[in-house]
């Protein structure tokens, strides 16, 4: 097939249905102070999270080839910063959280700087590294608590809305404008030029590099994005809370052994991938969770038994069997009609 006699398109038949089906979710979860009690919201809050936050790690590791370990780090850098800005500067709380992305997207490019003169193992180790030295500096900022931590006053609190009950529905509605301003994000740059870039690089590098892309401002560009999402889910989510702490905020099981297991049983390098592994997850949560550290070895099982039986995740699996894609991402050649059909 000659290039003028063919067209570029994105969308298929499964991914007009696809978005349909998103634009309905969207709808009823926009509504869900309507229909959800107080605990479903806060549940669903945290999936919505867990969504933004394995769906840019999913973009780092899957597509940029970034195997970060340290995520932790900048979901703890954007709820200090957030603390920060609300206690000791009097900024709003919700303007706090956006200054918490930027402030995080900004001290990415130095560690970037520092880190990816790393490869590989190395590279996994350094961002751990990163992240263990945000947490020291945070215990020794003793204007919000050193190493115990502290709580937003409930003047900062009130601030936000008068009742608990509208509080409550202003950061279920934030937490979901959070996860859809990130896969948004997400779905526009891989729309981009550097979409097509990263392909190359997620499918082979050393092809990609020699095809003229540049892949270390690629990289620059993917690691930048996710820790701006990133501080913006970390400022959130300890919003939330109400309180912070060093062990907490920089918590490497709860911010990113939970989110590369999601991703990797939803499927990595696949934007679907983590949104079926949260679902996934939290459904094992619900059901094990009272199971204690059998409950965390059962996760692990999971893990390994998904990875050996379907490297490429459960939604992996799914294309590989049934071609279906759900977002209009990839690129197709199709004939062109002619004039008057």
């Amino acid at each position: 097939m000659m290039a003028d006699d063919a067209r570029v398109e994105h969308a298929t038949k499964e991914s007009r249905y696809g978005l349909a089906t998103a634009a309905v979710a969207l709808v009823v979860f926009a509504a869900a102070p309507l229909w959800a009690d107080r605990a479903d919201l806060r549940l669903l809050s945290e999936v919505f999270a867990y969504i933004a936050l394995a769906s840019l790690w999913n973009l780092l590791a899957g597509y940029a080839g970034l195997v970060s370990v340290g995520q932790q780090a900048y979901v703890g850098l954007g709820a200090y910063v957030m603390f920060g800005c609300t206690m000791l500067a009097g900024v709003p709380p919700l303007i706090s959280v956006l200054l918490s992305g930027l402030v995080a997207a900004a001290i990415s490019v130095p560690v970037a700087a520092l880190i990816f003169r790393l490869r590989g193992h190395y590279f996994a180790i350094g961002t751990w590294v990163v992240a263990e030295v945000f947490r020291l500096v945070a215990a020794q900022v003793s204007a919000l608590g050193g190493g115990s931590g502290v709580s937003l006053p409930a003047s900062i609190v009130t601030s936000m809305a008068a009742s608990r009950a509208a509080r409550e529905y202003l950061l279920y509605w934030l937490s979901l404008a959070l996860v859809v301003t990130v896969l948004a994000l997400i779905f526009a740059l891989l729309r981009s030029r550097y979409g097509l870039a990263l392909t190359a690089i997620r499918d082979n590098e050393a092809a990609a590099r020699a095809s003229g892309v540049d892949v270390g401002r690629v990289k620059l560009v993917v690691y930048v994005v996710t820790a701006f999402g990133t501080g913006l889910a970390g400022a959130l989510i300890f919003l939330q809370k109400l309180r912070v702490s060093p062990e907490t905020a920089f918590s490497v099981n709860d911010w990113t052994a939970f989110v590369i297991f999601i991703v990797v049983i939803g499927g990595i390098g696949r934007v679907e991938g983590p949104i079926i592994g949260a679902i996934v997850f939290f459904a094992l949560r619900q059901v094990f969770a009272d199971l204690g550290t059998t409950y965390l070895l059962m996760l692990g099982v999971i893990a390994i038994v998904v990875m050996l039986m379907a490297p490429q995740g459960i939604w992996g699996l799914v294309v590989r069997r049934f071609g279906w894609q759900l977002l209009p991402l990839e690129r197709r050649l199709v004939p062109k009609r002619p004039l008057g059909e």
